[in-house]
């Protein structure tokens, strides 16, 4: 496990401590999607670390393409598989929204289907073996996150 990515980590999981939202109070400006969307990015930050200190060599961040709606959250290498990473945060545990991972729904494996086929056919890449993971985190204000990584989530 490379040093570099372990020392990251522990400075994002210390930078998270009491959650991956605000300690204060927000812009009086501020909409809950733009809170959503700054505790997202929160997520997907401590999320690409997590996936380093596990050893994956990521190589893509936010991957979109042109004419396509969405992104792929993380793309890396987890030894020789390529692995698409869908990462879901959420600031309530098993609140009204539900759990991080049932976020994924059929309709989004698909989307990112599309988007992994689009992603290996533009680095010619499309003899790889790949998979679809999902890292699940669960913030609640005030506490460390609790992070699953569900690997081979679903099949293309």
């Amino acid at each position: 496990m490379p040093i570099f990515a372990r020392i990251m980590f522990g400075l994002v999981d210390w930078a998270a401590r009491k959650g991956l939202t605000d300690s204060t109070a927000p812009p009086a400006r501020e909409t809950a999607k733009q809170r959503a969307r700054r505790t997202g990015v929160r997520g997907e930050t401590y999320a690409y670390w997590y996936l380093r200190r596990q050893g994956y060599v990521m190589v893509a961040r936010n991957f979109t393409y042109r004419g396509m709606k969405g992104e792929i959250d993380l793309v890396g290498y987890d030894g020789a598989t390529i692995a698409f990473v869908e990462v879901k945060t959420r600031t309530t545990a098993g609140g009204a929204f539900g759990s991080p991972e049932e976020a994924v729904t059929y309709e989004k494996q698909e989307h990112l289907s599309r988007m992994a086929r689009q992603f290996l056919r533009e680095y010619r890449v499309g003899g790889a073996s790949f998979r679809f993971d999902v890292l699940a985190i669960e913030a609640p204000p005030g506490q460390r996150p609790v992070v699953r990584l569900h690997k081979g989530a679903f099949a293309a």
